[in-house]
């Protein structure tokens, strides 16, 4: 063979070699890039007030991300959480949303235990369409904050429904004061609450709110002590409510008092003990497995499950299920999301949603608190 004749050979295997190079370069991408992981985040106190509640739920959701990653994660991606303290408050709300939706570039939001946050950042999500889903946040309000937001734990409108036919029918209560939370939950609840006690025969004799700051809730009490109510509906979050159940008790108050599902919190009533013996709330009922349980016994080391942890991690289980067949194009999860049924959690048995983005079903328990702990009511 000439020169000339070798020269193109030469030519021609060079020109082979860089399109295997190029071919094998792009599998090389392509590998990698299907085995990305999928980021969504989560919202929810991790410090402050309610940090118990958010610490329980973020310990539930890692436990569902887990599972999720053996079982082969989402189409052969590994799902990842990134976590942002939002201190259930409006403004770190919208930080945590900011920074989740603009920085880390999530299609959605986890978020958050408290309608609070979920209602400050809701608009944002709205705007930039990206889900958002709360899995403990129950003010009615949250029902008309947008197309892209969603929740799997009911609306209070059936918690406080369920909480006056309770008290009217159940304990034979006639007269209500009401005091709250001065925040979206409490100012929900306490015109759900007295819509539904006035409907069904009650009266509602005194209400009264408090800043979310508050810690002093004497006069309030003093009031309650000296009305013709013989049921006190409280509506507070940990530390209001740590403090006015601890002051009704130096003042001794006679009158039943019944709050909602933020006294879910093991915090308030391992810090009250025998202080708050008596004291009743309603919350959503959860479908707890002994798997779950056994699984939040290891991550957190005792059996204290908030019940805004089933909700958390049935969550992730569905959204996960939902990306699995539509992607991470948050338009398309919005879209899948309202004809999506869910069964088979530790949550509600089975959750579907209506047209606010809504679960279709609520049922509710009562818990009455003894010594240092919250029971349900047999």
């Amino acid at each position: 063979m000439d020169n000339k004749g070798s020269s193109k050979v030469g030519w021609a295997i060079g020109i082979v070699a860089v399109i295997l190079l190029v071919l094998l370069f792009n599998a090389g991408s392509q590998s990698s890039t299907s085995k990305e992981a999928i980021k969504i985040g989560f919202t929810g106190p991790l410090t402050g007030d309610l940090a118990n509640i958010g610490l329980n739920a973020k310990a539930a959701v890692e436990i569902a991300v887990e599972e999720v990653n053996a079982a082969g994660g989402i189409n052969g991606r590994p799902l990842s959480v990134i976590y942002e303290d939002d201190k259930c408050a409006g403004p770190e709300g919208v930080s945590a949303a900011n920074k989740l939706i603009n920085v880390d570039k999530v299609p959605v939001i986890l978020g958050s235990v408290c309608s609070p946050a979920l209602m400050a950042f809701a608009p944002i999500a709205e705007q930039n369409k990206v889900v958002a889903f709360g899995y403990c946040a129950t003010a009615p309000k949250i029902s008309e904050a947008g197309d892209y937001i969603f929740r799997d734990v009911p609306s209070d409108l059936f918690q406080a429904n369920f909480g006056a036919k309770y008290l009217y029918n159940t304990l034979g209560k006639r007269k209500a004061a009401i005091l709250y939370v001065n925040n979206d939950w409490g100012v929900g609840l306490h015109g759900a609450f007295k819509d539904a006690f006035s409907k069904i025969g009650g009266s509602v004799v005194l209400e009264e709110g408090y800043d979310p700051a508050s810690k002093d809730l004497r006069s309030q009490m003093a009031k309650v002590k000296n009305s013709s109510a013989d049921v006190l509906y409280f509506a507070g979050f940990t530390d209001g409510t740590i403090a006015g159940l601890k002051q009704a008790k130096t003042l001794k108050l006679t009158q039943t008092i019944f709050g909602a599902d933020a006294w879910d919190d093991t915090k308030i009533w391992s810090e009250l003990g025998s202080a708050g013996d008596g004291a009743m709330f309603t919350l959503v009922n959860t479908n707890s497995s002994d798997s779950f349980k056994a699984k939040m016994l290891e991550k957190i080391g005792n059996d204290s499950i908030i019940y805004c942890s089933n909700y958390a991690y049935d969550g992730i289980k569905l959204l996960s299920q939902v990306m699995s067949k539509v992607g991470t194009d948050s338009t398309k999860i919005k879209d899948a999301l309202y004809g999506t049924v869910y069964e088979g959690g530790v949550s509600s048995p089975k959750i579907q949603f209506d047209k606010n983005g809504d679960p279709t079903e609520a049922n509710y328990a009562i818990k009455v608190a003894k010594n240092g702990k919250a029971e349900l009511m047999k």
